[in-house]
């Protein structure tokens, strides 16, 4: 007896059960060699952590764009004036009340802090507040004055006994000013450039632990997930910090990759656990059950974590240095996970054996035999949800996209700008200068401009920059102009501008806009050539080239999306439905963002060091995370939804069924992300909050309301149409095998028809559609004995050729079981072909001699279409003769399926034992297609 007939439409010819089939083995040789693995993985996290710790040259927040007017600007003055070129630091001292900072004894006291801060090492220069030649960095109110320190290398490269005894200075400055006074040391050169983790952190980790403990209710197997988690998280920290002594990495970049880290980490791990776990409770053999779930389970993993990290790749699309490594590191952190989940998870369940099989369960079958998912609580409460969700799936669809569209609306007043001191914690050194300095002078002593001017020719250069100098105190948006003088070689001029408004103001983009412009004006009134840059320049260009670069990469991952969605499921529905759905919670989130780190809402309760603006790259590093894990969460729930539909047909019925099953692992999986990144919001690094709020919210909102809530309502409004994909785009479109179905399929029939069975062909139920769906052939089954001998036989249209072309491994995709040769197709296509021809008897000029060579290659199946066609008597009575005797060089015996429109015309050529099927043919033979008469045809 035949098993019932499992449709196979959306495997691909073998190329994506290669995927599923080495993640089989793999994991099986990870159970195998369970102690290997695990020291091996532990020797990379000592031998990795350990050089990252010894020879890491800390992070780096200087955040360029190679070739932007502000950053070639900076480049030229840090040629010019050597002096220039390192990070700036600021020393802000204010007297108590009633007092005044040019009190001659206030004044002398700080001279002398000055000149010791001269002599510090990598000190390159101080500007004197009280110095004729600098004005306005002395407070309006006369109580505070700025002494600005420019500090030889980046902030990394200062040491820590500089920084000490900076401080050391300070601190005895602000004693001898007597009390009620205040000296901060503070500036880009002194910020904190290791990225700190709080007690917040952990508290996300143990909330993922408290989700896998409710969902599994194992200590054991709560454990596993984290420990691997942990482990990726480690090897790709210690790989981070390592990379240090060759790059400049930001601090935010590693944040980013525990972030990203963690999450998919104990994901990726729960995917692989949960399918491990529901086959155990099947009654699966251990080691057997970790070879299909690395190999299931594993596929999406390797799926969800190809996606994550091309869209983190993706992101040198904005041009940007800091950018693109940050991409990479994230996305080393997102391999590195795939890598553990695949080997090192294997391991670990091999460790635990038995321990983790479920307690018995009672599971009603189906009618087809398959196992009914467990009706616990939570089955029940998915069904009541995905009910209420379809019951009116218009209204669904309506009140989400309004909602959702309503929570973006803030979004479109988002600020962007880089991170400054402003971002660091409160009570810090830095911060406080920062909010000195805003409290004295202004916003705009924070975000100064530098204008630069090339003098080399002037004959009156005093005058140019002072001219200059005094055009600039004109401009709306000026507060001040402290100092504008030459460089010591008289080439450069060097105009110190203070904005009236903070870096990330529209008045300051403003000016900087107006300052480029005047250029033209500059060179006729003065002939000089003039150029703006400083940080606050900088961090302009790059929130603009960051902007302009959200279109293309949102073409980028939304094209992407579309592509990969229709590889897996086969459909064009589901892959537009995913993008809208990806793109509404983009914008829900960015709209969240903006809501809290721009508008000021919650932020005490979410411990906001400052609110205004968010970081240039959250939006693009927001697009490129969650449309990976969108992706991952599409993939597992609609897939299970669609095995449900092939399987039963039923449009409302498969959802359900398929939502009841996904739904539990998506919801913990979706949980865990949330806990994870919502844990770095209130104690995280400035410049990582958003990203972290923004991931939060945006997981929340993709996998709860669109994956969980939406999607289903799509699918219940388009029905059967969900699955339509036109097959002359399918035949073109590679396949991804996200769920290992291929496999599935492969070991489902592994002992089909019989254990020990030997045939050359065995088919059952095998149906192919063309164009129009509309059959070719269909209700075909085959049994083929090894050295045997078939006659298929039925008019022109009955489609056999399309049949012979099918048994040949030539045809991706078709209805039905088949194996040939021992391979199931189309899962092993590609092997197949090597070991069967095709003939075509009408095109060749003597089949007999085609048939021999064949023979002497080894081929073991020989395939002859239209063997009626032959008329030549002597070629007829070689075709017969060596029918009669198939044998190869080996000296085993061929098999051959020959086709005709009726078995009396080749009564001289087909042996006596040869067995005879009709082929009915179309049931709309008005349909007919041109017949396939290439062997190279490749998806009829």
């Amino acid at each position: 007896m035949y098993p019932t007939a499992v449709a196979r439409s959306a495997t691909d010819n073998g190329s994506s059960n290669l995927v599923s089939s080495f993640l089989y083995h793999l994991g099986l040789r990870a159970a195998r060699a369970r102690l290997p693995v695990l020291i091996g993985w532990l020797l990379v996290l000592i031998v990795l952590g350990g050089a990252g710790i010894v020879f890491n040259e800390g992070t780096e927040d200087e955040f360029s764009i190679p070739g932007s007017p502000a950053q070639e600007a900076l480049d030229h003055l840090n040629h010019v004036i050597p002096q220039t070129k390192g990070s700036q630091g600021q020393l802000v001292i204010v007297t108590p009340e009633g007092t005044s900072i040019t009190d001659p004894a206030v004044r002398a006291t700080a001279e002398q802090a000055i000149d010791r801060i001269e002599q510090a090492p990598q000190v390159n220069g101080v500007v004197n507040p009280f110095s004729d030649d600098v004005d306005d960095m002395l407070s309006s109110d006369n109580r505070a004055a700025i002494i600005q320190l420019q500090m030889a290398g980046q902030p990394a490269q200062i040491e820590q006994a500089t920084k000490d005894q900076l401080h050391r200075i300070v601190d005895e400055l602000a004693t001898q000013l007597g009390s009620g006074s205040k000296a901060s040391l503070g500036g880009t050169a002194f910020n904190d450039q290791l990225p700190g983790f709080g007690i917040t952190e952990i508290l996300g980790v143990f909330i993922a632990l408290l989700v896998l403990l409710l969902m599994f209710r194992s200590m054991l197997a709560a454990g596993v997930p984290l420990l691997t988690a942990l482990v990726g998280v480690g090897v790709a920290m210690g790989g981070t910090f390592l990379a240090t002594s060759v790059v400049t990495i930001s601090s935010t970049a590693p944040l980013l990759g525990v972030m990203l880290g963690l999450a998919v980490g104990i994901d990726y791990a729960l995917f692989i656990l949960s399918r491990h776990r529901d086959q155990l409770a099947d009654g699966i053999d251990v080691h057997e059950s970790i070879g299909r779930a690395t190999a299931t389970a594993g596929s999406a993993v390797i799926f969800a974590g190809m996606t994550v990290m091309i869209a983190l790749l993706g992101l040198f699309v904005a041009g940007i240095p800091f950018l693109t490594v940050m991409g990479i590191v994230a996305a080393i952190a997102v391999a590195i996970a795939v890598l553990v989940a695949v080997t090192l998870i294997p391991a670990l369940l091999a460790f635990c054996g038995e321990r983790l099989r479920p307690r018995a369960t009672r599971r009603k079958t189906r009618r087809d035999g398959t196992p009914r998912p467990a009706r616990t609580p939570q089955h029940r409460f998915a069904r009541a949800w995905v009910r209420m969700a379809t019951k009116v799936p218009t209204v669904t669809i309506l009140l989400i996209v309004a909602g959702l569209g309503i929570c973006a609306l803030p979004a479109q007043d988002l600020r962007l700008t880089l991170p400054s001191p402003g971002d660091q914690p409160e009570g810090t050194s830095v911060r406080q200068t920062y909010d000195t300095i805003s409290e004295h002078f202004g916003p705009g002593y924070n975000s100064q401009v530098i204008l630069t001017a090339n003098i080399v020719s002037s004959h009156q250069p005093f005058d140019v920059v002072n001219g200059i100098a005094d055009d600039v105190r004109q401009l709306p948006g000026v507060s001040a102009v402290p100092m504008a003088t030459p460089n010591a070689d008289g080439d450069t001029a060097l105009i110190n501008i203070i904005p009236t408004h903070d870096a990330y103001s529209d008045e300051t983009k403003a000016l900087v806009g107006k300052l480029r412009d005047m250029a033209d004006q500059f060179q006729q009134k003065y002939g000089v050539s003039t150029a703006v840059t400083g940080m606050t320049a900088v961090a302009i260009d790059v929130s603009d080239q960051l902007g302009n670069a959200l279109l293309p990469f949102g073409i980028l991952v939304v094209g992407l999306s579309l592509v990969l969605l229709a590889m897996v499921f086969r459909s064009i529905w589901v892959p537009i439905k995913a993008a809208v759905g990806y793109l509404l919670s983009v914008f829900a989130a960015l709209g969240a963002t903006s809501f809290v780190f721009q508008q000021g809402h919650l932020a005490d309760a979410l411990n906001l060091a400052s609110t205004g603006s968010v970081i240039s790259f959250f939006p693009i590093v927001l697009m490129g995370v969650l449309f990976g894990l969108a992706m991952d969460y599409e993939v597992f729930l609609v897939t299970r939804i669609r095995e449900e539909y092939v399987r039963s047909g039923e449009v409302h019925g498969s959802i359900e069924r398929g939502f009841s099953y996904a739904s539990r692992v998506v919801v913990a999986a979706a949980v865990i992300m949330f806990a994870v990144f919502a844990a770095f919001v209130p104690e995280g690094n400035g410049a990582i909050k958003p990203i972290a709020f923004g991931l939060a919210v945006g997981v929340f909102v993709d996998a709860f309301i669109v994956r969980m809530t939406l999607v289903p309502a799509v699918l219940a409004l388009l029905g059967k149409h969900a699955w339509w994909l036109p097959q002359r785009l399918g035949r073109r479109l590679p396949v991804f095998d996200a769920e290992g179905e291929a496999l599935s399929a492969e070991l489902e029939l592994a002992d089909w028809p019989t254990p020990d069975s030997n045939d050359a062909v065995n088919a059952a139920a095998l149906r192919l559609g063309d164009d129009r769906d509309d059959d070719v052939f269909t209700g075909v089954d085959i049994r083929l004995p090894r050295g045997g001998t078939l006659v298929i036989t039925g008019p022109a249209p009955a489609g056999k050729t399309a049949l012979l072309y099918t048994l040949s491994g030539r045809v991706r995709h078709f209805n039905g079981d088949l194996k040939v040769l021992g391979s199931v197709l189309p899962q092993h296509n590609s092997t197949v072909r090597g070991r069967v021809a095709v003939i075509p008897c009408g095109e060749t000029a003597d089949p007999a001699a085609e048939l021999r060579a064949r023979l002497d290659e080894g081929v073991e199946l020989i395939l002859l279409d239209d063997a009626d066609l032959v008329v030549d008597p002597d070629t007829r009575a070689r075709l017969g003769r060596l029918l009669r005797h198939p044998i190869l060089p080996s000296g085993a015996p061929a098999s051959a399926v020959l086709t005709c429109t009726s078995p009396a015309l080749l009564s001289d050529v087909s042996p006596p034992t040869a067995t005879t099927v009709p082929l009915a043919g179309r049931q709309r033979p008005t349909t007919v297609a041109a017949p396939v008469t290439s062997p190279d045809a490749e998806g009829i």
